[in-house]
């Protein structure tokens, strides 16, 4: 009798059929019910395993639906620069974003330190969720101080730019230098899982914080970006090439 396979075999298992293309970006996998009956085994293992594709970017959990094949990403800055000197764009061709809140904000401790101001300093706040597949997979909130809301006044509307940063940029004469990535994790706020559609009492986020420098050394902006899922990690990417023909929105 064949031995019975555990989670990690299991992920392996849709991992191929993934990479293969027997499954596509918006293809459903198999209920937990089926999986657990294919497999022999029990509706955990099956969890861990569907986890193990959740947390690899190869899957989506869609409320009501159930678990998708995501689409192809483009979440790392490099990858959405060369995006928008390609197409004019930083959304993928199945991304979307959609403003939740725009405003005038006291900067908080974290943004103030980034954007070398006094803690409750007015700064400029736009917040937005981006789906991919239409299912929401972050949610972003950007800083900006008042030197870039002078010379681009259209981020204090409620409605996308496309490339707020890219716009700021144009309009201070100032090429983009280098972008600064914090990443940690910690618990979602209320508001946060419900922009991202998560039902849980607890959920851990990875919260990533992009400073943005320009080449004469003023923060253009500081964008802290919220994904489900978790890990620690910090780099520095130059963006002096890519910013030579184009940008993108964080």
């Amino acid at each position: 009798m064949p031995e019975t396979p555990g989670y990690a075999e299991i992920a392996a298992h849709f991992r191929r059929q993934i990479q293969d293309g027997t499954l596509r970006p918006g293809d459903s996998l198999p209920s937990f019910k089926k999986t657990s009956e294919q497999f022999g085994v029990a509706h955990t293992t099956v969890n861990r395993a569907y986890r193990v594709l959740k947390m690899e970017g190869l899957t989506l959990v869609e409320p009501g639906v159930g678990t998708l094949v995501a689409p192809p990403a483009s979440t790392g800055i490099g990858t959405r620069v060369a995006l928008h000197a390609a197409t004019g764009s930083a959304l993928g061709g199945s991304e979307s974003s959609r403003i939740l809140e725009v405003g005038t904000v006291g900067a908080d401790a974290l943004v103030a330190a980034r954007l070398e101001v006094a803690p409750g300093t007015p700064v400029q706040m736009r917040r937005r969720v981006v789906s991919r597949g239409g299912v929401p997979v972050h949610v972003s909130s950007s800083y900006y101080p008042a030197y870039v809301i002078a010379v681009a006044p259209e981020l204090q509307e409620p409605v996308s730019t496309g490339a707020s940063r890219e716009l700021a940029a144009s309009r201070l004469g100032v090429a983009q230098d280098q972008v600064l990535e914090e990443v940690t994790s910690r618990l979602a706020t209320t508001a946060e899982k419900e922009a991202l559609g998560l039902t849980a009492a607890e959920v851990v986020v990875t919260q990533v914080v992009r400073t943005v420098t320009l080449e004469d050394g003023r923060v253009v902006e500081v964008a802290v970006k919220v994904a489900e899922g978790s890990t620690i990690l910090r780099w520095t990417t130059s963006l002096r090439a890519e910013v030579q023909e184009g940008g993108d929105d964080a």
